[in-house]
């Protein structure tokens, strides 16, 4: 299992556009990746609303990759042009420990 966390940052006032973009990107991957992604879940900082993370977990390195190359991927990247205040921030992660 990987784990990933994305961060992406709105340009002020353009908030909801990019929840909009994103939200409609959690739909995509629930209907094409269900299996190879188990979580893909998006939040927003309470202390900064202009803060998206998504918290994603992957089967293994090859659903991560495939991930990168779908076509709802390429799709929400044409749409970010102009919503966000700087580069995604994608960490990778090893889990440790959890309860599930």
């Amino acid at each position: 299992m990987l784990t990933v966390i994305a961060k992406l940052q709105a340009q002020p006032g353009k908030e909801n556009d990019l929840k909009a973009v994103l939200t409609e990107m959690v739909g995509q991957v629930k209907a094409n990746e269900a299996g190879a992604v188990p979580t893909y879940s998006l939040h927003v900082l309470d202390s900064d609303p202009t803060m998206f993370i998504f918290y994603e977990t992957y089967r293994d390195d090859a659903a991560f990759a495939a991930h990168g190359t779908t076509d709802h991927m390429k799709a929400m990247g044409s749409k970010l042009g102009g919503l966000l205040a700087g580069r995604p921030v994608i960490e990778r992660c090893t889990r440790i420990a959890s309860v599930e």
